[in-house]
């Protein structure tokens, strides 16, 4: 079986599925082998046609299925040193390298291989495959696929989302909201700032008040949090703005993100962030420029995966992995939206997050063939009687 997985993450790593580019060679590959096996396969596009989500199912056309999911877009390789080609898969010292070996496509290729066993069992319960695109760029596929799934009378019972926990079984993580912040001001020469709004001002003085709340959430941290760090975090991603020394910026852009462990922390820094550009930052710069403004894009909201009593995916887990310790991390994932429809989730598959995002991206073979085992297992569970 590592043979054939092996096999198939070489595919999958040659497909260069860069969030800004498009998907579709990679799901019409992973339909193709789904099919072969005889599941049932849909494809949801987005609005240019260019990438797609593959939701498949093999076994009876019932509710209380299980979701496999994972996402099919990595992040770029641009201005990382990289030893070898990312996009060719390489395997040397008990690892494979290569762009999303371990965030994901290690785990989506081992349900692939799995595939064909789940097919020959009369399975008592469907097994779901759930493929999407730009998780990477703020879930927005699983948004889309979770908003079919809500409309459908036979809902999945639970879901395991395989971004790489080292094959520990994790309950709960902070949710992950992007946005942009466009500052529109007026050029002049440099000699007169006066007669300019400097847009990178503006901005500058923006981002100062995020490090200032982003000192402030540290003090709103639960006494029991179980994330670390234990608070609500800010990251400043991107600034940028400016044409040359001597020219009154008139445009700029910050790009940032929050990963709040409660929406009341979201609401609290939004609420405070829309205040201070309403009350503030836009009044001084209409004063010189009536025309300038401050527009903030939301690039996703998704939230949290919320650790609960009874869950019905983590029992899974723990009956086939043996494991019944728990984890929380602070990266978000798509699992909070599969909650959110009722559907039992959490979060398990091969590899480490350290691995994830960097030059070199590698997946311990020894992991893969935990999530293996960890599959078999799974199928054979499912026979019917």
């Amino acid at each position: 079986m590592l043979d054939q997985t092996e096999h198939i993450l070489r595919q999958l790593i040659g497909f260069p599925t860069v969030s800004a580019d498009s998907n579709l060679e990679l799901i019409h590959y992973v339909a193709s082998l789904l099919e072969d096996v005889g599941a049932k396969i849909e494809l949801q596009h987005d609005a240019t046609r260019k990438k797609a989500n593959l939701f498949a199912t093999i076994g009876p056309d019932i509710a209380g299925g299980i979701v496999l999911s994972g996402h099919s877009d990595v992040v770029p390789v641009s201005d990382q040193n990289w030893r070898t080609d990312p996009f060719t898969l390489e395997k040397e010292d008990g690892r494979y390298y290569g762009r999303g070996t371990c965030d994901m496509k290690g785990f989506i290729a081992a349900t692939l291989a799995m595939a064909p066993t789940f097919a020959a069992h009369q399975l008592k319960r469907p097994i779901h495959f759930a493929f999407t695109y730009d998780e990477e760029v703020g879930c927005l596929g699983a948004q889309d696929l979770v908003q079919i799934l809500g409309h459908r009378p036979h809902l999945p019972a639970a879901a395991i989302v395989g971004e790489p926990t080292d094959m520990k079984i994790v309950e709960g993580h902070k949710g992950c909201c992007e946005y942009s912040v466009y500052f529109e001001g007026h050029a002049g020469h440099g000699s007169m700032p006066d007669h300019g709004v400097n847009a990178a001002e503006y901005a500058t003085r923006y981002v100062s008040k995020l490090l200032e709340l982003r000192e402030a959430l540290k003090g709103r941290a639960p006494k029991d949090s179980p994330f670390d760090p234990p608070w609500t975090t800010i990251n400043v991603g991107r600034i940028e703005g400016g044409t040359a020394h001597n020219v009154i910026c008139n445009h700029a852009e910050v790009d940032w993100e929050m990963r709040p462990i409660a929406q009341d922390d979201a609401d609290w820094v939004n609420g405070i962030l829309q205040s201070f550009c309403q009350d503030d930052l836009l009044p001084n710069m209409r004063k010189i420029w009536p025309d300038s403004n401050i527009t903030t894009r939301t690039i996703g909201e998704v939230i949290g995966l919320t650790p609960l009593r009874s869950n019905e995916a983590r029992d899974i887990v723990v009956a086939l992995t043996g494991s019944n310790d728990s984890h929380f991390v602070p990266f978000g994932t798509e699992a909070g939206l599969f909650q959110e429809l009722g559907i039992a989730t959490i979060v398990c598959g091969p590899g480490s997050i350290e691995q994830a995002h960097k030059a070199d991206e590698f997946l311990e073979i020894g992991q893969l063939k935990q999530c293996l085992t960890m599959l078999d297992k799974l199928a054979h569970s499912m026979k019917a009687a």
